[in-house]
């Protein structure tokens, strides 16, 4: 698969909690060079982040980030200061106590919430599969899916697996034809990557995709 068709459906990550505003700009240059869908950083950098980018690339953080325990007031708020901000897309984490609790009606209206606050902005909703049962899984599929979310990711990147071709394959299944599905956490390498797009990922959230073709361009692969 060429390159850059797989760089399109990139949004370039870097969530760690010792980023610093050096690595959050290479990290724009680095998107904008690559022409990838978007740079995903943390909320705290979207500002400066945005007024760098400009209109050259978008801007995605994340909310209720990574345990998905906040209050929906909170995630609300921190949606609409993001979007103020500059934010052109959130990707949401879900509150998993919800989901083992059964509470699917209230879950619903969470991300309902946040995609009110996200107006015309791209919503990405982060169930975090490998916490999931399969029937979890599909559940989820059909609650994303009535919630008028953007996408359903797989995974924050920061819990104990990530994307995996399988739930990828799932979500393909289950969710509605309007819900497109973002794949990330341990996408390792570009093969990985054409196979989570040949499966129906549109989106992948990799921190690594762009520093393996810079190896390879500076190797003559």
């Amino acid at each position: 698969m060429d390159h850059q068709k797989i760089l399109r459906m990139v949004d370039h990550t870097l969530l760690t909690q010792t980023a610093t505003w050096e690595e959050i700009k290479q990290i724009c240059d680095d998107a904008i060079q690559f022409g990838t869908a978007s740079v995903c950083i943390p909320a705290s950098y979207v500002k400066r982040a945005k007024e760098y980018v400009g209109d050259r690339m978008a801007v995605c953080t994340v909310i209720g980030f990574p345990n998905g325990y906040s209050t929906t007031a909170t995630k609300v708020f921190e949606t609409k200061d993001a979007i103020a901000n500059g934010a052109d897309e959130i990707d949401m984490v879900i509150n998993l106590g919800y989901v083992k609790d059964g509470r699917f009606d209230v879950l619903l209206d969470e991300i309902r919430q946040i995609k009110g606050a996200c107006g015309s902005h791209i919503l990405k909703v982060i169930v975090e599969t490998c916490l999931l049962t399969e029937e979890e899984k599909i559940r989820l599929c059909q609650i994303v899916t009535e919630s008028g979310a953007d996408f359903i990711k797989t995974s924050t990147g920061f819990s104990s697996a990530g994307a995996t071709f399988d739930d990828v394959a799932l979500f393909r299944q289950y969710v509605g034809p309007q819900v497109r599905i973002k794949a990330a956490g341990g996408i390792s390498s570009l093969e990985d990557a054409e196979r989570f797009i040949e499966l129906g990922a549109t989106r992948l959230g990799p921190s690594r995709i762009i520093k393996l073709i810079k190896n390879e361009e500076a190797h003559g692969y």
